[in-house]
């Protein structure tokens, strides 16, 4: 098991490289985080939902993600409450207190999805969630070190270095711990080093002779590791960059008008954001640069602003409006930037959303720029769909490059009838049936559509990037990223690391000798 300090400390990366490597060596690895928080997550081929850092993991490990590998999803709706997605479907939406009342509930479904896994891989590699050592949360803990007791694992405590505090971080957590909870800790693996690991000589050992728990390694700092970040404090730090750009860089000109041929997107980043990973393909492209926003002054005249999906959104629609965003965006369009909108920003931009369901506004006017109405339904649809593009630059009828994607949402958007009425963008043809998908204004400068993970396509995302361009009448130079090459790249660099700073034969030894201390059953 692979514990933290606190949030962001590198616990999903480490996951992932072990993944990675274990994987690489012939060994059938799975991923497993009993509960997972976040509003970035991802569609199994049977149609659940699951935390998108266990997906990413397990295809790094070579298997097919699935739902025993995360089986309760927390998705934020806002400061105090959560929707609860349990074996990859919502139950229901709860507060803080009671979900941590209710804590005792979910056990089984967490016990036995870890037992599920262990029966059918050689090595299950457990992640926790934010800090290990949370008293405030250790006497109704399910995703920590609880976990290690009940199943009798090993642990490991990730530290990060870059923020300073390290060494207090891993002794204060074990300290703070249950006597039985701390027996499960077998090493420390501190993350993050930016400078020379000279400046550490020997501070492992004074560490080991505190708290008698070993250090295992000190990873370095991997500049862009950047892909499928577990969530937004993950906006915070490195993000995708072209192959080649300087170390530091940022990914977008900030501009608001580009940097010679390079396309300037803007992503407005709502307070509910999710499914922010829509954008790392983009941000791999050396003609794009890519930047967030969240106030007017910063939103200028891009080639494409993006309204991404959210969580909340009707509250983020509200958000819009208040910050002067939305006026901004609409103005932008005018001015000829293209707006594309993804899920709950595609629904924004029609011309009403009905929610009785996540917001309980009930009628809301939306933008008003799609001729599309949305109405929540009580289902979740959570699908992979596969399809092609029905229309492209204004041709009605050519069939335009594949596109592949996963839906997320409860928000059905219909099309309205009449003159605005637009086109459908996509036609999907898969196992989950044959329909239009999306929508064109009639005049090409908005686009809508439900499908998250569209630009992950080459093929899609530089016919797309090409559209962009010839809108703003310009040229860019023919792409020549392969997305999932780069994935796999950064699942290599990770593994490599790991082997080359990580005592191996102690995390071996770890994996095979299991928690002798703990209790198991």
């Amino acid at each position: 098991m692979v514990v933290g300090t606190a949030s962001d400390v590198g616990k999903s990366q480490m996951v992932t490289g072990l993944c990675r490597l274990l994987a690489r060596r012939g060994i059938r690895v799975a991923p497993f985080k009993a509960q997972n928080m976040s509003n970035n997550s991802f569609v199994t081929e049977s149609g659940h939902e699951i935390g998108r850092a266990q997906g990413v993991q397990a295809l790094a490990g070579g298997a097919e993600p699935e739902v025993a590998m995360n089986p309760i999803l927390l998705k934020p709706t806002g400061i105090k409450g959560s929707q609860v997605v349990l074996n990859g479907r919502p139950v229901g939406h709860l507060g803080a207190l009671e979900y941590h009342r209710r804590k005792p509930e979910f056990v089984g479904p967490v016990t036995d999805a870890l037992a599920d896994l262990r029966r059918r891989y050689d090595v299950v590699v457990a992640e926790g969630a934010g800090g290990a050592a949370e008293i405030n949360l250790l006497d109704r803990d399910i995703v920590n070190l609880s976990v290690a007791v009940r199943a009798g694992l090993p642990a490991v405590v990730v530290g990060d270095i870059d923020r300073g505090g390290v060494f207090a971080a891993l002794y204060g957590t074990v300290e703070l711990l249950p006597p039985e909870q701390r027996a499960t800790v077998a090493g420390f693996i501190i993350n993050k080093l930016r400078g020379d690991p000279a400046f550490l000589t020997g501070a492992g050992a004074q560490l080991e002779a505190r708290c008698g728990i070993p250090t295992l390694g000190v990873l370095p700092w991997l500049d862009d590791i950047a892909l499928d970040a577990e969530d937004s404090l993950g906006l915070a730090g490195p993000r995708p960059r072209p192959a080649g750009a300087a170390s530091g860089a940022p990914s977008g000109s900030g501009s608001g008008s580009g940097e010679g041929d390079r396309l300037d997107v803007a992503v407005i980043r709502f307070p509910a954001l999710s499914n922010f990973t829509d954008f790392d393909p983009l941000g791999l492209e050396p003609a794009v640069g890519v930047r967030m926003v969240d106030h007017p002054g910063a939103l200028g005249g891009p080639d494409l602003i993006v309204l991404p999906g959210t969580k909340a959104t009707v509250a983020d629609l509200d958000w819009l409006r208040s910050t002067g965003l939305a006026e901004a965006v609409v103005r932008a369009g005018r001015a000829g930037s293209l707006i594309l909108g993804i899920c709950g920003g595609y629904q924004m931009l029609g011309q009403s959303i009905h929610d009785d369901v996540e917001s309980g506004r009930g009628r809301v006017p939306g933008l008003g720029l799609l001729a599309v109405e949305t109405v929540f339904e009580t289902a979740k649809v959570t699908r992979r769909r596969r399809g092609a593009t029905r229309t492209w630059a204004g041709d009605r009828s050519g069939a335009g490059p594949a596109a592949a994607g996963y839906q997320i949402h409860h928000g059905r958007c219909r099309p309205v009838a009449g003159p605005d009425a637009g086109r459908a963008w996509f036609g999907l043809a898969d196992r989950w049936g044959t329909e239009d998908e999306g929508l064109v204004s009639p005049d090409g400068a908005v686009l809508g559509t439900s499908l998250h993970g569209l630009f992950e396509s080459d093929g899609f995302r530089a016919a797309f990037l090409d559209y962009v361009a010839g809108r703003r009448g310009r040229g860019i130079p023919e792409s020549t990223v392969d997305f999932a090459e780069a994935r796999v790249a950064q699942w290599d660099r990770l593994a490599d690391a790991i082997e080359e700073h990580i005592d191996l034969a102690a995390l071996e030894r770890i994996i095979r000798s299991g928690a002798p201390a703990a209790e198991t059953t």
